[in-house]
Parts: C-alpha cells; sequence; structure tokens
C-alpha cells in the first residue's frame, strides 16, 4: 500500500543559525526557512522487545514509495562565528500490508497472511550551537553540537489487535558544517549531524547548493540522507531515508 506521510506545520518563534551569507551591515541575523521535497525509505527493521521480539521489515506494511515532507528552521546568528539553530522535522508514516511470518511484537503474536497496519512516527526537535572556526573569501567551516529530541512510534494493528511502542528521548549530536562560496550569491553547504555508540547511532547529512537574493530570500536545493537507530535491551529499530530537498527561506 502507498506511504501516507503527515507532516504537522508548527508555528514557532526562536533564535538559531542561517546557512547562507549575512547581510554585512548588521553582526546580528535572524532567518526562518522551511524544506521540502520528497522522501523515501531503503530500511526500516524493527524488533522489539529487542531479546525475544521477531526482526521485520515495516516497509512490508507501508511500503517505501515516494512522499513529501516538510522541516522548519529558525536561525539567529549572533555575530560571524557563534549562532544557534532550531529544526522541527515531523515525520509519520503508515500503511496496510501482509506479514510473511508469525510476528511477536510487544506482547502479541501477529499473524501473517492476514491485512496488518503498520505505523512508523518518527518527530525530531533539534537545537544546534555552530562555532565559525574559519572564514575566508571562498570557505567556510564550523563545528559544534546539538540536542535532539525524538518523538518516535511503531505500532501494528490486525483487526481489534493493536500493540505499540512509544519513545521520548534525548540524543546529544555532533555538528559539522562546511561551504564553498562561488561568489557573493551561490554556494555549496554540507551540513552534517551524528553521533554514534554501541547502543545506536543517529547520522542527518545534507548537501545543497544554496542562492541569496539582496532582497534577503535564500533558496537551496540538494540530497539529505537520515540514517540510523537503536540495538539496546528494549528494542532494535534502525531505518535509513532520502530525501530530495528544496527550501526557501528569508533573512531578516
Amino acid at each position: 500500500m502507498p506511504v501516507k506521510i503527515r507532516c504537522t506545520i508548527c508555528f514557532f518563534v526562536l533564535f538559531p543559525v542561517t546557512l547562507i551569507a549575512k547581510p554585512a551591515f548588521c553582526d546580528a541575523v535572524f532567518s526562518l526557512s522551511a524544506e521540502t521535497g520528497i522522501v523515501w525509505f531503503a530500511r526500516n527493521d524493527i524488533r522489539i522487545p529487542a531479546d525475544d521480539g521477531t526482526r521485520f521489515d515495516l516497509l512490508d506494511l507501508t511500503g517505501s514509495g515516494v512522499d513529501p515532507f516538510i522541516r522548519l528552521y529558525a536561525s539567529y546568528e549572533f555575530n560571524k562565528r557563534h549562532s544557534l539553530r532550531l529544526n522541527i522535522a515531523p515525520l509519520k508514516v503508515d500503511g496496510t500490508g501482509t506479514l510473511d511470518k508469525d510476528v511477536f511484537f510487544e506482547g502479541a503474536t501477529f499473524k501473517p497472511g492476514i491485512s496488518t497496519k503498520g505505523t512508523y512516527k518518527f518527530n525530531t526537535y533539534r537545537l544546534t550551537y555552530r562555532w565559525m572556526y574559519h572564514r575566508s573569501r571562498n570557505w567556510h567551516g564550523g563545528i559544534g553540537g546539538a540536542l535532539l529530541v525524538r518523538d518516535a512510534k511503531v505500532e501494528l494493528q490486525q483487526g481489534s489487535l493493536k500493540a505499540s511502542n512509544t519513545d521520548l528521548g534525548f540524543v546529544p549530536l555532533l555538528h559539522v558544517y562546511g561551504a564553498y562560496l562561488f561568489n557573493d550569491r551561490l554556494s555549496a553547504v554540507l551540513d552534517i549531524e551524528g553521533a554514534g555508540a554501541s547502543q545506536g547511532r543517529a547520522i542527518d547529512a545534507a548537501l545543497k547548493v544554496a542562492y541569496e537574493w539582496p532582497s534577503g530570500w535564500h533558496a537551496a536545493a540538494g540530497y539529505r540522507t537520515l540514517e540510523g537507530g537503536a540495538d539496546n535491551n528494549s528494542v532494535y529499530t534502525f531505518a535509513w531515508l532520502h530525501f530530495v530537498l528544496f527550501e526557501i527561506g528569508y533573512t531578516f
């Protein structure tokens, strides 16, 4: 069945970071932007509980088709060196299919060959600090850290039988930024946030080409990949997503 991705557009006001060059007349810069485009899954493996649950591919139920997405950003650059960025990234997919084997999930057994609805939610809220350690005519480089708040859920339903696992947690990430400026308006941007440990990993990386108009508007287009999951005593979940993105925003 086709995947349905329902993205909730959120209203927000905050301080964080513009990815494009800021006006020379102002040390502090505030910007808002929205990123949209298409997304698809390459992987979505689940085993809950991790010790005695059944590993299955949630894509058998939700599918791996191309669907729209949206991400929202608010950025505040204090000066040429220090900045903050807020990212709100809602993501929810669901679909109906059939399992190819008995699946023991969250205390319930789901039978093969029966219409089964699967739901996967992974909403994230992220605050990033960046220190620009290098600025030259053509190259910008930055490093920092991010705090990610995840609101995740996996759910299976067969008729009246339903089981779900929810997770609300915090994850610290390393932030790496690089940009090559072709001229005063056009740049290529690499933006990576991630972390890894024996219990799991998370990587969010984007490569895009950005352009800024004198009016304050900026736009970008490119590719993003999101990969990671958890492998601990409670859950085993790993997903890999691909995005083709377009971003539009305004710098005040």
